[in-house]
């Protein structure tokens, strides 16, 4: 897909992944719609862009989502590609996580990508297509002590992300995932609950701006997944 003119909904777009993705598709020529709970943050980075719409949003609330797509639609008149970029991290040992947080996570970081996916299914149905790029995250790929929910509802999300695509094939709407490690944004100190995993601290830091020019290079090719952990850094534990 050429981004030129395009329109793409991006979660979580008031800073981090999100952010960085929709500066790059803004100078990669596209319209952005902004979706985010920290309004402010949304409209400043509005005005730095040349088409943006911003849009308050917690995507947990599905009539919010709904509304978001809505809106991108009533304002651009099309959309092309989502991002469903919006996270939050549960870094604890298993022992130690409260069900609840490990449910308000799940809802964060799989069924609210759910949701989004299925609002945006008659937009691009209509128009003959479109792309979905799920964030997921190469802890998915590892078994990391302190990770486990965490991990656990990504791999979720891949699993989802997996038989969107091949549910949606027919309809022209290629649904693609991104898997980032460590990357340098305040996702660490926005956790649930938790914090930094020490053995985390080995591996290399991405910045947003990488993962953002990974998420372009999916809408662009259609491709099934981009993993940005280096080769060769893998878990020894995992089978």
């Amino acid at each position: 897909m050429d981004l030129t003119d395009r329109v793409v909904l991006i979660t979580g777009a008031s800073s981090g992944i999100g952010a960085a993705t929709a500066r790059a598709a803004a100078d990669a020529g596209a319209r952005v719609v902004l979706a985010a709970r920290r309004t402010e943050r949304i409209n400043a980075l509005a005005g730095d862009l040349p088409h943006a719409l911003p849009v308050t949003c917690d995507v947990t609330d599905p009539s919010q989502i709904r509304a978001a797509v809505g809106a991108g639609v009533d304002h651009f008149g099309r959309l092309d590609a989502l991002v469903n970029n919006a996270g939050q991290g549960l870094h604890l040992p298993l022992e130690d996580v409260d069900p609840d947080d490990f449910r308000a996570v799940l809802d964060l970081n799989v069924i609210a990508p759910l949701v989004a996916m299925q609002a945006v299914l008659p937009v691009m149905r209509a128009q003959g297509g479109g792309a979905i790029v799920n964030v997921s995250s190469a802890t998915t790929q590892m078994v990391l002590p302190g990770l486990g929910a965490y991990a656990a509802g990504k791999a979720a999300l891949n699993q989802l992300s997996a038989t969107a695509r091949t549910e949606l094939a027919a309809d022209g709407i290629r649904v693609s995932t991104v898997l980032p490690f460590v990357t340098a944004t305040e996702f660490h100190q926005t956790l649930r609950a938790g914090a930094v995993v020490p053995a985390a601290a080995d591996f290399p830091v991405h910045t947003a701006e990488q993962v953002a020019a990974a998420i372009l290079d999916l809408i662009r090719t259609g491709q099934a997944e981009t993993s940005l952990l280096a080769p060769g850094i893998g878990n020894p534990e995992r089978p």
